[in-house]
């Protein structure tokens, strides 16, 4: 079988698309996959590092305002659609899976009007723009909220699907031992893991100043904190002119960036995190409560919904963003380390919003689109 799939601009969009891609060659046993994207997106790089054949298009994502750009961007989407079209029939793909990113519009749009099977796959509360769009044309829409589905209303009800986010199998399949061990942390201590993103989240990095002053030495908590690469070495900076010495407590692990996050994630009893959809679906699969602190400038603040979603479910207390601080920060991870059956609860709760077989969903859904269409021929 073949297989075109299309994601772009952030991880966010790229990352699932990867994750779903390898599930469907799996399952497949026998699958040719071409990724479309853009020359000048993340997925340039990310794309031909993972061992994928990637095709570009040129487009450009719409301003969230009227202006004459748009007007631009509209009329140069027509030459992207065209384009899509000649990579279709070019590549003969038996089905077409989007994952968010405004590259997506083009080529979910060629292949619906040529009769292409398709499906999108929408990762938050808020759907995206292009996705919206898009759910007009394609055949079916995976959600990985529950949530979500409220703004999918005038679509039929088997074209939408409750499938979760998905993960990379790494996640689930890391031991908790090993990670502790590679990571160099105490068994004996509850392991606090702190994730602003791969750039790393300021106020978060901020707030921990003081959260690496109260807890510094402490015999029952160690903090693993992943600072991003750019803020690494101005926080590192910035504790030494505070005269913080984190080295003689030996209970706090700073790093700019975990390649390894499987590992940390099977060594975390609690996380501090940005409200992405990827990073929450990877902390619900492992059964980790946590406190989200969504990136507020998100589109469609799509991050707070994210939050709130998981809060609402018991699986996570939520921060504003404008609200964090150091001493904000401490009360609210010491009311739940403090109070071990509120965390075994919120472990528990989120747990039961995972899906950590989420990818396979999706590839057996395309699996079945193409089923379908060839029944449909005969």
């Amino acid at each position: 079988m073949r297989l075109i799939i299309s994601g772009g601009g952030t991880g966010g969009h790229i990352y699932p698309a990867v994750t779903i891609a390898r599930e469907v060659a799996r399952l497949s046993g026998n699958c040719e996959i071409l990724f479309v994207g853009t020359k000048h997106g993340l997925e340039s790089d990310i794309v031909p590092k993972e061992g994928f054949a990637f095709a570009t298009i040129e487009v450009r994502g719409l301003e969230r305002r009227l202006s004459w750009q748009n007007i631009r961007t509209l009329c140069n989407t027509a030459g992207s659609v065209w384009n899509s079209i000649k990579i279709i029939k070019r590549f003969k793909p038996d089905v077409v899976i989007g994952t968010g990113g405004y590259v997506c519009g083009p080529v979910l749009l060629a292949a619906s009007l040529l009769k292409v099977p398709t499906m999108i796959q929408e990762q938050n509360v808020i759907p995206g723009i292009t996705n919206k769009i898009l759910a007009r044309f394609v055949d079916k829409i995976a959600v990985g909220y529950k949530e979500a589905e409220q703004y999918f209303t005038r679509y039929k009800p088997d074209q939408l699907i409750f499938t979760g986010n998905p993960i990379r199998p790494e996640v689930m399949s890391a031991g908790r031992d090993e990670g502790q061990r590679a990571l160099g942390l105490d068994p004996n201590k509850l392991t606090l893991l702190v994730v602003g993103g791969s750039r790393g989240a300021r106020s978060i990095n901020n707030a921990m100043f003081e959260v690496y002053k109260h807890f510094s030495g402490s015999p029952h908590i160690q903090i693993l904190h992943v600072t991003g690469q750019n803020e690494y070495n101005s926080i590192v900076s910035n504790i030494k002119q505070a005269g913080i010495d984190i080295s003689s407590g030996g209970n706090i692990i700073i790093e700019p960036y975990l390649y390894n996050m499987p590992l940390a994630l099977a060594a975390a009893d609690l996380g501090i995190f940005r409200a992405g959809a990827v990073g929450l679906a990877e902390l619900t699969a492992r059964g980790i409560p946590s406190i989200l602190i969504p990136y507020p400038y998100a589109a469609e603040n799509h991050q707070e919904f994210n939050a709130r979603a998981l809060e609402r479910h018991g699986a996570a207390t939520v921060i504003a963003d404008k609200e964090l601080t150091g001493s904000k920060l401490i009360a609210t991870i010491e009311s739940l380390v403090e109070n071990p059956a509120i965390l075994s609860t919120m472990a528990e709760k989120s747990r039961e919003s995972g899906r950590p077989q989420a990818a396979e969903v999706i590839a057996r859904l395309a699996l079945c689109l193409i089923k379908l269409q060839s029944n449909n021929k005969r």
